[in-house]
């Protein structure tokens, strides 16, 4: 069982479904990035607008692995749900999870970001903020 950290419901919407009524499973992938901002936000009190558009930090996908479990439907309540995996020097592993009404894993991916320079495009450090605020988090752990 996984410990997630960061959890927000979000209703599935005409604009994430195809025409069978169902999530287009790119849409999860946009659904998760917003999970994202609004951790940085509301979570851990970094605010990403500021992140990246201020200070010039950004936080590219380097390696993205998913697991499409069940469906979602329009009209459906959802929960989106993120924890940490683990924090290296330059990045981080995320694991992120759909989740249905009765607690039904819909949809799961593992998320590895790096930090980078916007200036340069070279990844750099995690900043110190963003290491403190990632190591106050708990982290998700799996049992066997």
């Amino acid at each position: 069982m996984t410990a997630l950290t960061f959890e927000r419901e979000r209703p599935i919407r005409f604009s994430d479904c195809d025409p069978a009524g169902i999530v287009f499973y790119p849409q999860y992938f946009v659904m998760f990035n917003g999970l994202v901002e609004d951790w940085f936000d509301d979570g851990l009190q970094i605010g990403y607008e500021r992140f990246v558009a201020q200070r010039r930090i950004g936080l590219p996908t380097v390696r993205l692995e998913a697991d499409f479990r069940g469906v979602s439907h329009f009209g459906d309540k959802v929960k989106l749900a993120l924890a940490v995996e683990r924090v290296g020097e330059r990045s981080l592993t995320l694991r992120l999870q759909c989740l249905g009404a009765e607690g039904d894993l819909r949809m799961q991916m593992r998320q590895v970001l790096v930090t980078t320079s916007l200036a340069s495009h070279q990844t750099i450090a995690i900043p110190s903020d963003l290491r403190e605020a990632l190591h106050g988090a708990p982290q998700a752990t799996t049992t066997p």
